[in-house]
C-alpha cells in the first residue's frame, strides 16, 4: 500500500513538474516571439526619430567604415534607435554594400531606408518637374488617351449599357 501511494505520488510531482516546465517553455516563446516579431517589423517600417522637418545632422563616412560602425554613428548621432538594427535594414535593403564614404547632411526626419539611399551610389538628386512626372498617373502625351464628347458628356467609347444616364441627369 505504502509503495503506492509512493508511486502516486511521484507521478503526480513528475507531471507538475513537466507542467511547470512547459508554461515557462511557453512563457520564454511568447516573451521572444513578441521580441522577434517587433524588431522584424520595425526592419522594413522603422519611424523617423522626429517628425516634420527634424534635426539637421552631418555625417563623415570614412572609407575603412563597415555597416557596423555606420550604424553605431548614427545611433551616437541621434539619427536611429537601434545600430544592430540599422546592420540588418542594410542587408536586406537595395543598397546593400553601396554605402559610399564622404559627408552627408542627414535629418532625424529620415528614416533608415531613405539615409541608406543618400549614403549609397545610387542616389540621384530630382528635380520638382522630374517629381511631378513619377507622381503623374499618365505619361506625357497621353491626354488624349481618353476623351469625353463635350455635347454628350459622354464617352468616346460605345460599351456604355443601354438605358445608363450619368447622375445628376433626368433630375429636376
Amino acid at each position: 500500500m505504502l509503495e503506492k501511494i509512493k508511486d502516486i505520488v511521484l507521478s503526480v510531482f513528475s507531471i507538475a513538474v513537466k507542467v511547470i516546465i512547459v508554461i515557462i517553455a511557453a512563457m520564454f516563446i511568447y516573451k521572444y516571439a513578441l521580441i522577434a516579431f517587433d524588431y522584424g517589423h520595425r526592419i522594413f517600417s522603422e519611424e523617423p526619430m522626429a517628425t516634420g522637418e527634424g534635426r539637421k545632422v552631418t555625417v563623415t563616412i570614412g572609407s575603412d567604415m563597415d555597416v557596423n560602425d555606420i550604424g553605431q554613428l548614427l545611433e551616437n548621432k541621434g539619427l536611429i534607435r537601434d545600430a544592430k538594427l540599422f546592420v540588418l535594414q542594410e542587408r536586406l535593403s537595395e543598397c546593400h554594400d553601396k554605402i559610399q564614404p564622404g559627408e552627408y547632411e542627414l535629418t532625424t526626419a529620415m528614416t533608415a531606408e531613405e539615409m541608406m539611399v543618400i549614403m549609397s551610389d545610387g542616389y540621384v538628386e530630382t528635380t520638382p518637374e522630374e517629381e511631378d512626372a513619377v507622381a503623374s498617373p499618365m505619361a506625357p502625351g497621353d491626354d488624349d488617351a481618353f476623351s469625353f464628347d463635350d455635347e454628350q458628356g459622354t464617352s468616346e467609347d460605345d460599351s456604355v449599357p443601354e438605358g445608363y444616364e450619368p447622375m445628376g441627369e433626368g433630375e429636376e
